[in-house]
């Protein structure tokens, strides 16, 4: 009997020391399982660290959209084990979006067309070639639909043995593109480690993306500020530099840009026999298009000015020169005069341009002088020539001329009232008196008074020729 016991004894031992062993075991297994597991989140988030660092590393060097990119998608794969994938952005053509970067070995993530589908069996570069150069229709597909999606979503397609992530990548609320990543028929799919992994990703690829647009744009802004203003130098070189020296005359002028590059432009040209021949002119519009059409323009004037006396035949010169070369939604309006200290006389002829206005000392009045004429650039010849004509004044001691473009009498107040003419005229009469210097300032004063702190709208050039 205590045989018996003692063998039943024997066994019970023997079972609780199975069971423990057991207990053992599985403890050790899930002991191992967990370390493993925190092993690969450690490796997960040297990964996503690694992702980031790089990632700034990449947007300080001001990437472009394809290189940062590439460099999103690629990091994107190694951080959640993804077999390809793409980044799309929005094209310039509006309504599609075109691929930015497409992983190598990128399993589809657009449909494909049967064309592609049979070129395949024939050349496999085909699909390669379609996916990095096909654009996709926003709103078609998984891609396209995945740019105006609340959020990244992750889906499984049994057909097409692909587990896919899809992300919107915005920036600052506005669309940028999509990041999507695939994985292949016989791997796992996607966990929702992966998917928070991913979403964090994206998050962090919009900001990356978006702040390389900001900064790359903020650089191309200073770069071309800085080559407005070199080229606003080399306008300023073309504008006299100090008055001319004219028997009996004194000659006085200035330019106001409204915006760094200025349209308009006066100009001096020394002439046979002691002449001088006075120029005021305004190029349509404004900018940097206007600015070299006015350096154009000034080089023909200056070039056949001296073989042409008459300033109608010198500017009929220059529009059958610049006509063929002009876009037809700009044109040039131009007074060009001729003084003649010899007799005192002033023979110019005026290209569409806004009158002479002319001080008589004798008076103490204002005349307008509107001789015919039509602007540069409209007409190849014909009818230029036809309407254009010189006129020709002689002035008196004290008498005073005033040659302006429209951004003087076009000048607003803030009730966006206009300088007007005839408050010009005003400044004028009382100034011409005190001389051509007395003229510009006061003109210049008047218009800085009228016009408050408002913004200047448009060029203002301003000449004053006096009879001494």
């Amino acid at each position: 009997m205590n045989e018996f016991f003692t063998a039943l004894l024997n066994s019970l031992l023997l079972a609780c020391v199975l069971v423990l062993l057991l207990v053992l075991i599985n403890q050790r297994r899930q002991a191992k399982r967990l370390r493993l597991s925190f092993r690969e989140m450690v490796r997960e988030e040297e990964r996503m660290f690694s992702f980031l660092h790089d990632l700034g590393l990449v947007i300080g060097r001001e990437p472009s959209d394809a290189a940062i990119s590439r460099m999103i998608v690629e990091g994107v794969l190694k951080v959640v084990g993804a077999s390809g994938g793409a980044i799309y952005q929005e094209s310039h053509e509006q309504g599609f979006l075109k691929p930015a970067y497409v992983s190598d070995d990128c399993p589809p993530l657009v449909e494909l067309p049967q064309e592609v589908l049979d070129k395949m069996h024939i050349d496999p570069r085909a699909l390669e070639s379609h996916m990095r150069l096909a654009r996709v229709a926003v709103g078609d597909g998984l891609i396209g639909k995945g740019l105006h999606m609340p959020e990244a979503i992750r889906t499984h397609e049994a057909d097409d043995g692909l587990s896919v992530m899809v992300s919107p990548l915005r920036y600052a609320g506005k669309d940028i593109g999509v990041l999507a990543v695939a994985r292949l028929s016989g791997v796992d799919t996607f966990s929702d480690n992966d998917f928070a992994v991913f979403r964090s990703v994206a998050e962090q690829s919009s900001f990356a993306i978006g702040n390389a647009r900001v900064h790359r744009e903020a650089n191309e802004k200073k770069e071309i500020e800085g080559e407005l203003k070199n080229a606003r130098e080399v306008q300023r070189v073309l504008l006299p530099q100090e008055d001319p020296l004219v028997a009996g005359f004194r000659v006085n002028g200035t330019n106001l840009p409204a915006k760094i590059i200025s349209g308009d432009y006066y100009d001096y040209i020394d002439l046979p026999e002691g002449r001088l021949g006075v120029v005021v002119a305004d190029v349509s519009g404004k900018g940097v298009a206007a600015g070299l059409l006015m350096a154009m323009c000034r080089s023909l004037l200056r070039a056949v000015s001296l073989t042409n006396t008459s300033p109608s035949t010198a500017l009929s010169a220059v529009n059958r020169y610049l006509c063929p070369d002009i876009r037809e939604d700009m044109f040039i309006s131009m007074i060009y005069g001729i003084l003649d200290p010899t007799d005192g006389s002033l023979t110019f002829a005026r290209a569409g341009h806004e009158p002479a206005m002319i001080f008589r000392k004798a008076s103490g009045k204002v005349e307008l002088s509107k001789p015919k004429g039509l602007a540069l650039g409209i007409d190849p010849g014909n009818v230029f020539e036809r309407v254009t004509a010189d006129e020709r004044i002689v002035l008196e001691s004290g008498d005073c001329v005033l040659l302006f473009t429209d951004g003087v009498k076009e000048a607003l107040d803030a009730s966006e009232e206009e300088f007007g003419l005839e408050r010009l005229s005003a400044t004028f009469c009382v100034a011409a008196e005190l001389g051509a210097e007395a003229v510009v300032k006061q003109v210049q004063d008047e218009l800085k008074f009228f016009t408050g702190k408002g913004l200047q709208m448009d060029d203002v050039t301003i000449v004053a020729i006096e009879k001494r």
